[in-house]
Formats: C-alpha cells, structure tokens, sequence
C-alpha cells in the first residue's frame, strides 16, 4: 500500500497543483474583468460628471437668461409707469394752469371743437364755479358772435370741457387731449426721463 499511498499522494498533488493554477488563472482573468470593469466604471462616471456638469451650468445659463429677462422687464415696467406718472402730471398741470391761462386755454378749445355755435360747455364742478363763465364769453368772441352757453350739469373729469348739443358731443378733456399726445408722444418723454 505504500505505492499505492503515493500514487494518491502524488495525484492529490497534481489535482492540487492543478486547481492552484486554475486558481491562479481564475483570479488573473477576475483582475482583468474587474481592471476592464472598474476602467468601464471610470468612463461612465467621468460620462455623467461632464454631462452633469454640462447640464448645471446650462441651467444656470437659464437661470441667468431668466434672470437678465425679469430684470429688463422690471426696469421697462419702472419706466413705463414713470411715462405714466408724467402723462398724469401732465394731466394735472393742465387742469391746474393759473386761471387766466386756463381761460386762455379752454376758449379757443371750445371755439374750435364747436360745429354750430350754439352747443353748450360742460365743465367740471370746480372749473364751473372758477372759469365757466369767462370761457364761455371768450369762446363767443373767437366765434364772433356764437351763442355758445352754459351747462347746468357738471362732468366727472380732471379737466378741460365737453362740447355738447341734444345727443352729439366733443369731448375735449383734458385726459382726452393728454391721451392723444401719448403715441406721439412716449418715446419722446421716455428719452428725456432715461437719456
């Protein structure tokens, strides 16, 4: 038995040095696998890194397009209520003229928007009270001789008049007049405000 004692002796031997060299390769090709993989790995991870960045600054980029936008649009919106406010003090100033001008104002108004003559002026209550009269015989003048009177009602506006007869009127407020000047007008205005 001792010879057959080595003969397994010596086949374990071979099996085991056989299994340690497919071990050996196992292991070798798992490096390689893993190598190849962790490699793979690498790739993707630096694929995403880049595209994630690319993807955050093209967000910021939106953001800061966003941003540009909101902020044009904020400074027009300034501007064109500060045009605005500039329409409506010029609205103010010229229902408030110094009363001799207002009548100076008002009458070639009334004379010119008169179609017949014979229409009655109305005013506001303020500038019924202030100037209605005076208007009234200045505009007749203009007309020579035109029968321009009046009214006993009172309008609901900042300034100026309302020329009327039975149905037909011409309004010639002074926030009528002052939006006719508007189209021509805004840019002009908005050039002197932001020049």
């Amino acid at each position: 038995m001792k010879g057959t004692g080595k003969i397994i002796e010596h086949i374990r031997a071979d099996a085991k040095s056989q299994a340690d060299a497919i071990l050996a390769k196992a292991g070798e090709e798992a490096a390689q696998i893993r190598a190849e993989y962790d490699k793979q790995a690498a790739e993707v991870y630096a694929d995403k890194v880049r595209a994630g960045t690319r993807a955050c600054q093209d967000q910021l980029d939106s953001v800061q397009r966003i941003a540009r936008m909101e902020a044009k649009k904020s400074v027009l919106a300034v501007k064109q209520e500060m045009v605005e406010k500039s329409f409506e003090k010029a609205c103010q100033l010229l229902s408030n003229l110094p009363r001799d001008r207002y009548v100076a104002f008002l009458a070639p108004l009334a004379a010119k928007a008169s179609a017949t003559g014979d229409e009655e002026i109305v005013l506001n209550a303020r500038d019924r009270a202030a100037v209605g009269e005076a208007v009234v015989k200045a505009a007749n003048e203009k007309l020579g001789g035109g029968k321009l009177r009046l009214s006993e009602r009172t309008g609901s506006f900042a300034g100026g008049l309302i020329l009327s007869r039975g149905s037909i009127e011409a309004n010639c407020t002074a926030e009528l007049l002052v939006e006719l000047c508007r189209g021509e007008m805004s840019a002009e205005i908005a050039d002197k405000l932001f020049a």
